[in-house]
């Protein structure tokens, strides 16, 4: 893995967990919207939306760099609108990354030669 396929994935796993609290904090404004005077939602909205654009910008970045199949790529988009599905994207990213990191140390001692 490349230097900026790597940067690719790191920037969409940090953005990918703040967009999930956003989100749940932007369901739970909604909710204190409709039972008490509180009204958060315009600004939660802003924050929420702020980030899900980052999200998607950095998911079409990681997916043209690191050529994800479809069915990779339709799951991180599905991740990304569900409301806690930004917390499993960033572990299966990390994961990836920690798995790219295990095979290229492997390659570089000529442990295995892929």
């Amino acid at each position: 893995m490349d230097i900026k396929t790597a940067s690719a994935l790191r920037r969409l796993r940090l953005v990918s967990a703040p967009e999930a609290v956003s989100f749940l904090l932007l369901l739970v404004c909604s909710v204190l919207k409709r039972t008490t005077e509180f009204n958060a939602v315009p600004v939660m909205g802003w924050v929420h939306a702020i980030l899900f654009l980052l999200y998607l910008v950095f998911w079409a970045d990681a997916w043209n760099r690191a050529k994800w199949s479809l069915k990779t790529a339709a799951l991180y988009f599905a991740l990304s609108v569900l409301p806690a599905g930004g917390f499993f994207a960033e572990r299966r990213l990390r994961r990836e990354a920690e798995n790219a990191v295990i095979a290229s140390r492997a390659r570089k001692e000529g442990i295995v030669n892929a």
